[in-house]
């Protein structure tokens, strides 16, 4: 993931971000400003823009946007099934999903390594097959082409509401250029440490959420950052009439805790501590290496546990920056609990694997179902969508099977609004 670099010598204090207008909050696409822009085109071509949704990535030159990018010219194209896609099982078929070839891809980022290199150097890696980014090289380049400077950057003197108007102006813009139906923000960038109390500047992942309201997108936030969740945004949240999705995507150790937590409890099995250690590498090992990031990165994994027992047990979760190990991680659990009669017993856990190509499916599964729940009218908190989180907005189960139950209950509602 790409790492937005620190914010020095601010004095503006954040105040409560102003909600979008109406013509705002409904977006650049379906207005009668737009129709009147399109009155020119034929029904053919208004069909066809119907159809187009943006996917406008925060970090979009990092790791998992890369992988999501090229992931999705690959498997449009026919050369790599859609596996980890929950939106491509049987399930999801009938539900008005955009098509991934209906997927305009775009993004902010602070970095200007180009897309088609990023690619490169994942495949180099292993993350993406060898082959694939020449295979996917237009598609990479026309995403790149649609990439903006993120910020703030040192030295930027643009208040608050200056750059969230810069987002904003950028994604309006995306939106017009491509005659989008809608268009979804995901932060997938680095995690940042939490705000402290006396911090005068909202952080810059609530800048973009902000940014997306104001131009009418809806938002998931994939990442631990604060996003949506500042009191200075609460208000146009709820105003917006948009739909929003969770924070801290769950890829890895959090899935398998979200999996054995509730299967403890339910065999009535007494859990007397839960340990854990990540070693990872890459721009989020790097970023992590912040023990203000790790502490916000481990407060989404220590949650699975305290929602479904009530408490947490003891222990805690180590992150260990390893650059030798790139884009791929390993992550252990200890896990101590009582079974019949007190007979002491443990359970260990490794898991091994590249957190990007885990990301990177359910984060075109989140694009493809916020913007097909916007075009239903759907808004507010979705959390019929906390089976791809840590921390879901809107509150829900933390069990793994009773959130994919949910899940598959909002295909239907989705299906039965086609």
């Amino acid at each position: 993931m790409t790492a937005h670099a620190d914010r020095e010598g601010r004095t503006d204090a954040p105040g409560r971000i102003d909600a979008p207008s109406p013509s705002e909050a409904s977006g650049p696409a379906g207005s009668a400003d737009r129709a009147e822009v399109m009155g020119l085109a034929g029904a053919a071509d208004r069909a066809e823009a119907a159809g187009r949704t943006g996917v406008w990535f925060i970090g979009a030159r990092g790791s998992v946007a890369t992988t999501a990018t090229a992931g999705c010219a690959a498997i449009a194209a026919g050369l790599h099934p859609p596996t980890g896609m929950v939106t491509e099982t049987p399930p999801f078929a009938d539900s008005g999903l955009p098509a991934l070839t209906d997927l305009v891809f775009g993004g902010h980022d602070t970095l200007d390594c180009p897309l088609s290199k990023r690619a490169e150097a994942l495949a180099d890696g292993g993350v993406l097959p060898h082959g694939l980014p020449s295979a996917v090289r237009a598609e990479l380049d026309a995403a790149d082409a649609e990439i903006r400077p993120g910020g703030p950057l040192p030295g930027d003197t643009r208040t608050d509401q200056e750059l969230i108007a810069a987002f904003a102006a950028d994604l309006t813009d995306f939106a017009h250029r491509h005659d989008l139906a809608r268009t979804v923000v995901i932060n997938v960038a680095s995690t940042e440490p939490a705000p402290g109390p006396g911090d005068p500047r909202l952080p810059a992942s609530s800048l973009y959420a902000a940014a997306a309201l104001r131009a009418g997108c809806s938002y998931a936030n994939f990442t631990p950052s604060t996003g949506l969740r500042t009191p200075a945004l609460t208000d146009t949240v709820a105003s917006s009439g948009l739909p929003h999705a969770g924070r801290d995507g769950k890829t890895g150790q959090t899935l398998l805790r979200s999996v054995l937590a509730p299967m403890f409890l339910q065999r009535a099995l007494a859990v007397r501590a839960w340990s854990g250690s990540n070693l990872l590498g890459g721009g989020d090992g790097a970023a992590l290496a912040d023990p203000a990031a790790a502490a916000a990165k481990n407060a989404g994994k220590e949650r699975v546990l305290a929602d479904t027992f009530g408490t947490a047990p003891e222990g805690e979760v180590h992150i260990d920056d390893v650059p030798a190990m790139g884009d791929w991680k390993t992550a252990w659990d200890h896990i101590a609990f009582d079974g019949f009669l007190g007979s002491r017993m443990i359970l260990q856990t490794i898991w091994q694997g590249c957190d990007s190509a885990l990301a990177a499916p359910l984060v075109l599964d989140l694009a493809r179902l916020l913007a097909r729940a916007h075009e239903a009218g759907i808004s507010g908190p979705l959390p019929e969508l906390g089976f791809y989180f840590k921390d879901p907005d809107g509150g829900t189960s933390a069990a793994l099977a009773e959130q994919y139950a949910t899940l598959l209950t909002f295909a239907e509602r989705l299906r039965d609004q086609a």
